[in-house]
């Protein structure tokens, strides 16, 4: 062989390994990833190995970084920080699973204590933008939210009550508005936020009312025990507003809200705020402030605040003090705005009965104002704060709506799709034809030409332009009895002005001036119609002797235009009366079959069709009870007390007939064809069918009535 010869290159051999040496291998490798701070030489490593396929590589190097995080739970809280982060950029290299990162962060918190959490979490409220990119947001949604409210649960609302607030605030930024998982979609309240104070009225006397007296002192209102327990028996309607709708609870409400606003008008704080001018009201100064400095001045306050009570204390000597705090008080006004709001506004969920009375909406309606004003006389920016107040009740109304919608998914508009036709350029513009040549044309060949296409159109329509004008085509005029008899209101001052133009150019009785003239318009248009109604029927003529005949016929070509149209008018004056007189006759007997009703009076339904039927009702009586309205409690009562369905089931339809005014035989033999119990319901059937036949025979009918009066007029008459 030739030493020149062309040597064959053999392919490098593929490297493979098992599940343990795998995961070593990437144990070192992601130590030296994690201090280079780049996930190339772990990209490096893990494509390296081509014998094994993507599901055997996967599992090992999510199993090393979960063993590194094990290793590093000592170390500083930034090395964890960055071994999230180097996750989250190898699953974007499709290296390890989609949940990892999620994982070794649910790991971390369940081995560390609520301190390190705390500070751990900062690094999820960072990364709160890569876990809504697509890659992460389906797979890691559940993971987050399982995470979250572990850590909810191992928190204390109370004693940490900032850590649970920044978690929910996470939760609210990852999650879209329309995720039903974080919307309360039935509208159900925290009933087990409760309020305790007070003491037992045993252990209640008059020395706890000295104690309460002597804490007041320093302020111009009576406290005493009964203060007291008014004033925070108000928790238990906030936190449950559907009380309100029932009559003894809203009338304690209404008393204790009542006295508790009255002691606020009557304890007004004052600011403390130092004043910038000698002259004016300190309300007033506050308001000529610039918004900038109220808006920095309320910033600093609100940092300088680093304690927040997620719960009142309700020791009766607190009470004083509390009441002369201005954020204490302004929380309990808002309490009343927002009870006040859901009580008006409606909810999708909301139970029908719950509706206010007209006393319940004077009241709120009353209240309202006064809370607002509470609320300006309460120092710092009073005004402000009623201002800023009422504007997030006015958004939550929207958002209240919002839900009553169905809580719709928020998307951006989408642009319009670009059509290529758009992007084409617009075409040439065609050279003009220079005027003087189109006059020349249009000359030639006996036509106008005007510069404008609709008046060319219009000149060149006809030959002869004034000819077809009087064209019938042209005449857009309606016939006077077409006219009269379109519907038009009784009062039209624009259609009486027509008529009287149409009757004016189309018929001589306009005028014609009757000896009674009539002093509305529409009275006069009227008889005209009428009146041609009359020419244009055909007159019948009684037979009569050619003499007289020929004598009529001598008088009426002896008589003059004029005589004849008094004639008619003298006419139709006559006939007028005895119109009026029938429409006088006709409208008693329109009364009188008005007063006569179309449809009998319902059938009620009375002990002894119940007797009849419940028998044929049997075992399930249950769901005829249901279907009325009974409670579930209320059907297990008449099953208890009664030893057979029978009797249970008639007791229960007994009650029903005393208390629903609806029970009637109609509603009952339809409510058990719905059941389907079709033998109970035809018994209904036979009972109203015998209840109806029976009354036939003794009720008059509309017939024999009208038989009667007509009788009458007939003896009248004669």
């Amino acid at each position: 062989m030739s030493t020149t010869a062309e040597a064959t290159v053999k392919p490098p051999p593929m490297k493979s390994a098992n599940y343990i040496a795998l995961q070593t291998a990437f144990e070192n490798a992601l130590e030296k990833a994690i201090k280079d701070s780049s996930v190339e030489m772990l990209v490096k490593e893990y494509n390296s190995y081509t014998a094994n396929s993507e599901h055997d590589k996967r599992l090992p190097m999510d199993h090393a970084f979960r063993v590194l995080l094990m290793k590093r739970l000592k170390d500083d809280v930034k090395q964890i920080g960055d071994l999230v982060r180097l996750s989250v950029e190898a699953t974007r290299a499709e290296i390890v699973s989609n949940t990892i990162p999620v994982v070794l962060l649910i790991d971390t918190f369940d081995m560390v204590t609520l301190d390190r959490c705390q500070e751990i979490f900062k690094f999820v409220e960072e990364l709160v933008d890569v876990w809504k990119e697509e890659i992460f947001f389906a797979s890691c949604k559940n993971n987050i939210l399982r995470m979250c409210n572990d850590l909810l649960r191992r928190l204390s609302r109370t004693q940490n009550t900032v850590f649970c607030g920044r978690i929910l605030l996470f939760l609210s930024k990852f999650f879209p508005f329309s995720e039903r998982s974080g919307l309360n979609i039935v509208s159900e309240f925290n009933l087990d936020n409760l309020t305790e104070y007070g003491l037992d009225s045993k252990d209640h006397d008059d020395t706890d009312n000295k104690e309460l007296e002597d804490t007041a002192e320093d302020i111009p209102l009576k406290i005493d025990y009964d203060l007291y327990c008014k004033f925070w028996s108000l928790q238990d309607f906030f936190r449950n507003p559907n009380q309100c709708y029932g009559k003894a609870q809203w009338k304690m409400f209404h008393m204790h809200a009542d006295n508790i606003l009255q002691s606020f008008a009557s304890f007004k704080l004052e600011d403390v705020r130092p004043s910038n001018s000698e002259n004016g009201s300190e309300e007033d100064q506050a308001m000529d402030v610039d918004d900038d400095i109220v808006d920095a001045a309320v910033a600093s306050t609100v940092s300088k605040a680093n304690t927040f009570f997620a719960k009142f204390l309700t020791n009766p000597k607190l009470l004083a003090l509390q009441l002369s705090d201005s954020n204490f008080r302004r929380a309990v006004l808002v309490q009343f705005l927002i009870l006040f709001q859901y009580l008006q506004v409606s909810v999708k969920f909301k139970i029908d009965k719950y509706t206010l009375t007209t006393e319940q909406a004077e009241f709120i309606k009353d209240t309202e104002p006064r809370v607002y004003k509470l609320l300006e006389e309460t120092p710092p920016y009073g005004r402000r704060f009623a201002r800023t107040v009422h504007h997030m009740l006015v958004r939550e109304e929207m958002w209240n709506n919002w839900k009553n919608e169905g809580c719709k998914e928020f998307k951006k508009p989408e642009d319009p799709p670009s059509n290529d036709e758009d992007n084409k350029p617009p075409p040439a513009k065609r050279p003009k034809r220079p005027l003087g040549d189109s006059l020349r044309d249009a000359a030639r060949n006996g036509k106008f030409f005007l510069g404008n296409e609709n008046l060319t159109r219009l000149w060149n329509y006809s030959p002869d332009n004034l000819q077809a004008c009087k064209s019938e085509q042209r005449n857009f005029l309606p016939l006077l009895e077409t006219y009269l008899e379109s519907p038009h209101d009784k009062i039209d001052p624009a259609f009486e002005w027509r008529a009287l133009r149409l009757l004016a150019r189309q018929t001589p009785h306009f005028f014609t001036s009757p000896s009674q003239p009539s002093s509305k318009i529409s009275d006069y248009l009227e008889q005209v119609r009428k009146r041609l109604i009359r020419d244009r029927e055909p007159k019948q003529s009684a037979p009569v002797s050619s003499n007289a005949s020929e004598q009529n016929n001598g008088l009426a070509a002896k008589r003059t235009p004029a005589e004849s149209e008094q004639e008619a008018a003298m006419a139709l004056q006559e006939a007028e009366p005895e119109q009026d007189l029938e429409v006088e006759d006709t409208d008693p007997v329109v009364e009188e079959v008005e007063e006569n009703p179309g449809h009998e009076k319902s059938l009620m339904v009375t002990a002894k069709h119940i007797e009849e039927v419940a028998p044929l009702i049997g075992e399930p009586w249950m769901k005829v009870g249901k279907k009325i309205g009974f409670t579930n409690d209320e059907l297990l009562f008449y099953q208890m007390e009664n030893a057979t369905a029978s009797v249970a089931c008639t007791k229960m339809l007994c009650t029903w007939i005393s208390e629903d005014d609806d029970a009637t035989l109609e509603n009952w033999a339809y409510m058990l064809e719905g059941l389907e119990m079709n033998q109970a319901a035809d018994a209904v059937k036979a009972i109203i069918e015998k209840e109806k036949s029976g009354s036939s025979g003794t009720t008059p009918t509309v017939e024999q009535s009208q038989l009667e009066d007509d009788n009458d007029v007939e003896v009248l008459s004669d």
